[in-house]
Order: structure tokens, then C-alpha cells, then sequence
């Protein structure tokens, strides 16, 4: 398996001197120099026993790289934060399994429905005896990636990565010993057909044989320069390697002899499984698939039903295959690939920039693309909306069920009195980025962000529901980002460079205060007119109690940058940001404590119990089920003896 990246880095560039935008999404290319996907996920416990859970994508939204079929029925897939899925019934269900550890899983291996072995970042090796109910790890030896691992029997299994590493085991990875692969690329893929034989792949075409178990690797000549990314053996001698530009090489001689094949696409071919000398399947970028039965001879395009990436991909007969790949995508075939059914669904998997919850059942999503999503079950269920716009729609604010405000680029403004059945565009008199949005009631709200033309932190006011809006004059010379009223009066704005404002009469008048940071400061959540929290770069988290006469930094906990905060009230608050960073209080801030979201995803928004994110990610913080207590049985009264008379 190869190490593939697609990491969204949100860039707040709000300081004057870099003043460019607000979230910037950063999508890698597949460079040739590693390609790698990072995404990632699973729910995890807290130390309060609560988790979070995946609402969107379901089953679970992390980037899956392997996928390994032992019968028709019974797989188990890895991918990014140590997600683990398995499934007993061929992918009706996937049950998501505790791997222990939060790095991303890239290979795996079972060889029954029981015995398995995981591989990922950092050296990971992680098996299993039961069929994934536990996880145990094994020391590797190496602190180096392992991309790929191939199992022929239950004891004898061998893993490659980067810098050439191969290691090897006879025990079931009890012990694990390294060999000399002769190269420092990363190898990308291995396939053993026993115990002896085995070819691995890296870049430049490197194709790489043993026939005595790894105790000597020698190189093949492939015929090819193309950075080689799966390979897949039926048996010692067939084999099938496959890479960028849509390469497939064949061999009927062990890799004495490798043939170019003509594969009819130039997409990235990630992965490939065959199940005999005959049947095999490809699989690659924008949810490419393509068939052979008869040994590539013959490649035949098949309808995916997906334009997500493909990287995984594991057949246990020539009917029964499963792919994997961005976001979760699982498809599902039982006859050769003629049809794929996907086993995972999702909303979206655009990125969601803000997300607004009334009470504990009516919330609002929004995001890139124009995309609104609405629940009125607490995110058992989310339904697109349509907004009219294809503008990203950056913030969101709702006073009840009905009546809400989004707002985004360009100006965008749009407002729905019916819970979103309706949006309707609004007259913003700008055509700058609107960055953040609060409502107190249906008529009094104001929208905050930057005009390029004139250089200023950019804030606009209703008192109409947005019937009319007008500018107001904030004096600031840097983006504006987050803004939060407690009443129609009062109201707090946060941007570049650490720059806060405040209110106390509706917008005629802001007052700067002191915050006593130049750390960008993304979003603020006060939940009365005296407690306030402000979030930013670097883990900044400053709170006040007056008003924002005195903001008091606090600790964090973390360095990453906190893009969303929510407060319930002065003591219960959660901030949310980059790399899927989680941290809530129960006492005000003066102790944040690390929530593991189990999500490598950039976190954006936070509101209440649901944070949203890059990658369409919904996740919701559940507190675990109380047990309904046993009826105490009621004990049957012994009769007393009668008294002599």
C-alpha cells in the first residue's frame, strides 16, 4: 500500500501583512514523490465515558488504504487515526474495532477469519487472534512507515515501507527481523503467494523478488519508470503490478519477464487484487475500476458509481470483491465488478464551515459548494437543503427551529423563516467575504468580515431579519471572523492579529479591547453579557468574565490551531480545530481537557455537542446509555408461628 496525501490545511491569513482569505483549503496533487491521502476515523472513548461518534459519513468518514477478504463474507479494513472496520456479513454492517492507537493504519493481512495483521506510520504493527475483538501491538523494530503487509500462513508474514524497509516473521509477529531490500524508495506494495515467494514494488518501476523468503531480495527489470503503487500474485509465477498513469505490468514467469498491458485509463491505479491466474481487478484515482478474466489480455472499464479515489481492494473468489478508499468510500460487488453497490453513505463530503444548533434536535450545517444540511433529530438523520447559491457559505446563525441567517462569500447572504425549506437570498451591499454571523432574536443580527477595497474588518447590522443591512464602522484594519450577541445590544467581534471589539449598543459604537495576543482569533462564544471565550492560532484560548474589560489567557492544552468554540453556559464549553483537535471544559476554562474526536479531519465549527469539519465530517459527543436498573425483587414475607396460648 502506498502513502497517499490529501491533508486540508486551514490557513487563517488575517494579519494585515498577509491578509489573503479565510479558510484555505490546500488539496495535494498525487505529487510523484509520495502521494499520500491523509484523512481519517472512529469513535472513541473519553474519560468521562462519552465519545464521538460519526453522524456523517456513516459508517464512518476516515480515509480507508486496506482492505482484506478472507470469504465472501468476512473482511476488515484500515485507514487513517487508527481506524479498523470489520465485517461478518459482507459489508451489510461494519462494526468499528479499537485498534489502541491513533496512527494511520495503511496495510492488512488476514490469512483466517481470525488471525490478522495491521500496519501503518511509524513502524505500527498491530495483530489480532479473535477476529479483531483485540488488538495487540508488536514491536517492529522500526520507527519508518509500513505502507504494506503480506501474510501467506497465520506465522509467516512480511511488511515493507519507506526507505526500503522490509521486515520479516515466522511466528506470527511475535518476532520481527528486518531485511536488506538493496533500495531506499518506499516500497509501496507486497504480495507473498508462500512463505517463499514474494514481490514487492516502489517508485521508478523498482519491482523487487524473493523466492526464499525475504533472506535475499533481488531487483527485476520492469520495463517501466512509472512509481508503482499495488501488486497482487494468484501464484509463484502470476503476478500483476500496477501504478501512476494507469500502468499495469504482467508476469507468467515470477518476474523474470514483466509485460506492459494496455489498461485503457491514465488514472493512478492504487490497487490491485487477483483471486487466480485469470480474474483480477484495479483499482485507482476518481473512483476508477477496470476487470480483466483472462490475465489482462483484456482490461474492461466498470462503473464505480463513485469519483472518490479508490486505494484498497481485496477479491476472495472472482465474484466476491470489496474497494475502498477517500472518506470511507466502501463499494461492494458479488458478481466480478458487473455491479458495485456502495456500502457507505454520506450527505456530502464537501468541506462544512459552520454548524448552528437551537436545542438539542435542530441544527444547521454549512459549507463549501453552497451545501446547507438540516436535522430536527439530533443528527440521526441530516438532509440536504437547497440555497440557491453555489458560493462556500462560511457561517450560520439560528435564534429557533424557523429562523436563520447563512453567510459567505461574495457577499452571500441568505435567510429561511421555515427551518430552511426555503432560503432566500439577501441584499448584503457587499461583495466581500462574510466570514462569521450571530442572530439574538429574527430581526436583530450582525455579519462580520473584510472589504479588500478598503482594507477594513468589514461588519454589517439588521434590525429587519435582514430585510435591510447596513455597514457599521468598526475601525479595524484586519479580517473580521467571529462575532457573538448575547442580546440586540451587546455583542463581541474577533479577528487578525488578536484584534476583539465589543458593543453595548447594538454596532453604533465599537470599542477595541485589549486581548493581549497577536494570534488570530478565529471565533468567540459568549452565553451572557459577561462570559465570553475567544479561540485562535497556536491553541490560544483567552476568556473573560466582565465583559471583555479583562480577557486571561488559558491553557489550551494544544498547539494547533482552534477554529470553533461553543459554550452552554459559563462552565460547559468545547473548542474544536486542525487535525481533529477536541478540547472541553466543565469549569470555565481553567482546566481544558483532550476529548479524542478519532479524526485526523480539520475540525471548523463547534455548537452544542456537534462539531463539523473538512470532508463533509459531522461528529457528535454522546454520553454513554444508563442502564435501567434491575427491579429489586420483592421478598415473600415468612409467616410468623402462632403464639402458644
Amino acid at each position: 500500500m502506498m502513502k497517499i496525501t490529501n491533508l486540508r490545511i486551514p490557513v487563517f491569513m488575517l494579519s494585515l501583512a498577509v491578509v489573503c482569505g479565510a479558510w484555505m483549503a490546500i488539496h495535494t496533487g498525487y505529487a510523484r514523490s509520495g502521494a499520500s491521502i491523509r484523512l481519517s476515523n472512529h469513535d472513541r472513548v473519553g474519560s468521562t465515558g462519552a465519545r464521538w461518534v460519526w453522524q456523517n459519513p456513516l459508517p464512518q468518514g476516515n480515509t480507508l488504504y486496506g482492505v482484506s477478504f478472507t470469504d465472501a463474507n468476512t473482511g476488515t479494513a484500515t485507514g487513517d487515526n487508527g481506524t479498523i472496520v470489520r465485517t461478518t456479513d459482507g459489508g451489510n454492517s461494519w462494526v468499528i474495532q479499537s485498534s489502541g492507537t491513533t496512527s494511520t493504519l495503511y496495510g492488512v493481512s488476514f490469512t483466517d477469519v481470525n488471525h490478522g495483521t495491521v500496519v501503518g506510520a511509524a513502524g505500527t504493527v498491530l495483530r489480532t487472534t479473535n477476529g479483531g475483538n483485540t488488538w495487540s501491538g508488536q514491536t517492529s523494530g522500526t520507527i519508518n512507515g509500513l505502507l504494506a503487509v503480506s501474510f501467506a500462513d497465520a506465522n509467516a508474514g512480511t511488511a515493507v515501507g519507506e526507505n526500503g524497509t522490509i521486515i520479516r516473521t515466522m511466528d506470527g509477529g511475535n518476532t520481527w527481523v528486518s531485511q536488506t531490500s538493496g533500495t531506499t524508495n518506499n516500497l509501496n506494495a507486497v504480495s507473498f503467494t508462500d512463505a517463499n515467494n514474494g514481490t514487492a514494488v516502489s517508485w521508478y518501476g523498482i519491482i523487487l523478488r524473493t523466492t526464499d523468503g525475504g533472506a535475499n531480495w533481488v531487483s527485476q527489470t520492469s520495463g517501466t519508470e512509472s512509481f508503482l503503487y499495488g501488486v497482487s500474485f494468484a501464484d509463484a509465477n502470476n503476478g500483476t503490478a500496477v501504478g501512476e498513469g494507469g500502468t499495469i505490468l504482467r508476469t507468467t514467469d515470477g518476474g523474470s519477464n514483466w509485460v506492459s498491458q494496455t489498461s485503457g485509463t491514465k488514472s493512478f491505479l492504487w490497487g490491485v487484487s487477483f483471486t487466480d491466474a485469470n480474474n483480477g481487478t484495479t483499482i485507482g484515482s476518481d473512483g476508477t475500476i477496470i476487470r480483466t478474466t483472462n490475465g489482462g489480455n483484456t482490461w474492461i472499464n466498470q462503473t464505480s458509481g463513485t469519483a472518490n479515489t479508490l486505494i484498497g481492494v481485496s477479491f476472495s473468489d472472482a465474484n466476491n470483491g470489496t474497494a475502498v478508499g477517500l472518506v470511507g468510500t466502501t463499494l461492494r460487488t458479488t458478481d466480478g465488478g458487473n455491479n458495485w453497490v456502495s456500502q457507505s453513505r454520506a450527505v456530502t463530503t464537501d468541506s462544512l464551515e459552520d454548524v448552528s444548533f437551537t436545542d438539542a434536535n435542530n441544527g444547521t450545517v454549512v459549507g463549501d459548494g453552497g451545501n446547507v444540511l438540516r436535522t430536527t433529530n439530533g443528527g440521526n438523520t441530516w438532509i440536504n437543503q437547497t440555497s440557491g447559491t453555489s458560493n462556500t457559505l462560511l457561517g450560520v446563525s439560528f435564534t429557533d427551529a424557523n429562523n436563520g441567517t447563512a453567510v459567505g462569500n461574495f457577499g452571500t447572504i441568505l435567510r429561511t423563516t421555515d427551518g430552511g425549506n426555503n432560503w432566500i437570498p439577501q441584499v448584503s451591499g457587499t461583495e466581500s467575504d462574510l466570514w462569521g454571523v450571530s442572530f439574538t432574536d429574527a430581526n436583530n443580527g450582525t455579519a462580520v468580515g473584510f472589504d479588500f477595497s478598503t482594507v477594513t474588518g468589514l461588519i454589517l447590522r439588521t434590525t429587519d431579519g435582514g430585510s435591510t443591512w447596513t455597514s457599521q464602522s468598526s475601525g479595524a484594519f484586519t479580517p473580521l471572523v467571529g462575532v457573538s450577541f448575547t442580546d440586540a445590544n451587546t455583542g463581541t467581534v474577533v479577528g487578525g492579529a488578536g484584534i476583539i471589539l465589543r458593543t453595548t449598543n447594538g454596532g453604533n459604537n465599537w470599542i477595541p479591547q485589549a486581548s493581549g495576543t497577536e494570534s488570530d482569533l478565529l471565533r468567540v462564544s459568549f452565553n451572557d453579557a459577561n462570559n465570553g471565550t475567544a479561540v485562535g492560532q497556536f491553541g490560544t484560548i483567552l476568556r473573560t468574565t466582565d465583559g471583555g474589560s479583562h480577557w486571561v489567557p488559558q491553557q489550551s492544552g494544544t498547539a494547533e490551531l482552534l477554529a470553533g468554540v461553543s459554550f452552554t453556559d459559563a462552565d460547559h464549553g468545547i473548542a474544536v480545530g486542525a487535525l481533529g483537535t477536541i478540547v472541553r471544559t466543565t469549569d470555565g476554562g481553567n482546566t481544558w481537557v483532550n476529548e479524542t474526536s478519532g479524526t485526523g479531519y480539520d475540525l471548523s465549527r463547534v455548537s452544542l455537542s456537534t462539531a463539523v469539519g473538512y470532508g463533509g465530517t459531522i461528529l457528535r459527543r454522546e454520553l454513554p446509555a444508563r442502564p435501567t436498573p434491575s427491579p429489586r425483587p420483592i421478598p415473600t414475607p415468612r409467616p410468623r408461628p402462632t403464639p402458644p396460648r
